[in-house]
């Protein structure tokens, strides 16, 4: 880590920029569902908030080929400054006094599809910074920024909405994304002026569309594909818990609680990223089985348990399997995935997993309105082992080897398509 912080002059701006927007981004999305769910006064409403702020995740893939053409730097830089402004305008608007929850959904989704430059930004810039035997500790040191940040921010953010209240927090927000504009614009890239001849509008779409459909063609004669249908569940069942989270803490004690459960997640997935060098020394296959099989346990069983404490205990451990794996996969898949194809095929990958979590938030939320928060909670548990389920069931998947050992032609990557082109 020392080496990676003191020794790379971009990693440190690259690492302390994804921290510092991981914070806004907690403090908004907290703020942000809780506002909602008082203005609204109903599950559906933070439903609805869910589903239109995971709706532009759907969109990622739309992300890619732009990731990989455009200057990543200046990309980062002006997403944050254009976030910033945004999340400015619900003070402004409680200020002047037209703030209303239609309001909040307006701008809830236009702020979240900005935000989906940093991921494959982060994801296709960081094999350019790093060697390639220190991506998985660069991977798991960029999972402690997202998980350790959300850990603690989520937690505080819920604390913080009953002492000073939601307004407060968005306009703490705004000084986070500026900040992290400042920390990108230090980023130094030999490749940013890679590309500078003019195009025409037709030629550039062009060629927008070739890259787009190479990214999904990629993925779909791969066995990445098969990666995708236990995601796809999971994600469901991740985006239904999202929505019906707010209800369900108020169910139990109110905002603290929101705020710990959140907490809980963040901090299951960063242990599970923490210790990823630790699980990877396991086959990927029946890691992946046995983990998400024990996660999805823990997470059913702390809906039933009354005592809060221990239920938001369980509810942490069974995000480890999500953040363990999040960094190996990810990790493998960049080193095998040639440089010029990853902002596609993360963006593609992602946006396909990610597809499902607005439906289930929508349908969360309403099947909450129904039934109980409590019953859609423990229901989602499903989604988690699902993915066990899934790995068991296909030869391909259980019998991944260890990723060190991962090949291209292990997950269908070796065709003349991909290699062609490196």
């Amino acid at each position: 880590m020392k080496e990676l912080l003191m020794k790379n002059r971009n990693f440190a701006p690259l690492f302390f920029g994804r921290l510092v927007t991981n914070m806004g981004d907690s403090i908004y999305y907290v703020a942000a569902m809780w506002l909602v769910y008082e203005l609204g006064g109903s599950v559906f409403y933070t439903g609805l908030a869910g589903f239109l702020t995971l709706l532009p995740g759907t969109l990622q893939f739309l992300v890619g080929p732009l990731v990989d053409k455009w200057p990543i730097q200046k990309m980062l830089v002006r997403t944050q400054i254009i976030q910033a402004i945004l999340v400015m305008l619900i003070p402004l608007a409680h200020f002047m006094g037209f703030l209303t929850v239609s309001f909040i959904l307006i701008l809830m989704p236009i702020i979240s599809a900005l935000n989906q430059f940093t991921y494959p930004g982060q994801a296709a810039i960081l094999p350019r910074i790093v060697r390639k035997d220190q991506l998985v500790k660069s991977n798991s040191l960029f999972s402690f920024a997202f998980q350790g940040v959300d850990l603690a921010f989520n937690a505080l953010a819920g604390i913080f909405i009953t002492i000073v209240g939601a307004i407060t927090l968005y306009m703490i927000d705004v000084v986070t994304f500026i900040a992290a504009a400042i920390l990108f614009s230090l980023l130094k890239m030999k490749s940013e002026t890679k590309s500078k001849e003019k195009q025409t509008v037709g030629v550039a779409f062009a060629e927008y569309k070739k890259d787009l459909i190479e990214g999904f063609s990629i993925v779909f004669k791969s066995h990445l594909a098969k990666f995708l249908l236990g995601s796809i569940v999971a994600n469901f069942a991740i985006g239904s818990i999202y929505a019906i989270l707010p209800a369900f803490a108020d169910d139990r004690g109110g905002s603290e609680l929101y705020g710990l459960y959140l907490a809980a997640i963040s901090g299951g997935a960063l242990i599970g990223a923490i210790g990823a060098t630790w699980f990877e020394r396991y086959p990927l296959g029946k890691l992946t089985i046995v983990l998400f099989f024990l996660g999805g346990t823990t997470w059913m069983i702390s809906g039933f348990i009354p005592i809060n404490s221990l239920s938001i205990i369980l509810f942490g451990l069974s995000w480890i399997p999500i953040g363990a794996t999040n960094v190996i996969i990810g990790a493998a898949l960049q080193s095998i995935v040639p440089q010029h194809l990853l902002g596609r095929i993360f963006s593609v990958t992602s946006s396909l997993g990610a597809m499902a979590m607005p439906f289930g938030s929508l349908i969360g939320g309403y099947l909450a309105e129904i039934f109980s928060s409590t019953s859609v909670y423990i229901g989602s548990a499903g989604g988690i082992l699902f993915i066990s389920l899934v790995w068991i069931l296909n030869k391909t998947l259980r019998s991944l080897p260890h990723t060190s050992k991962l090949n291209p032609e292990e997950v269908g990557l070796a065709d003349e398509s991909v290699t062609a082109s490196s």
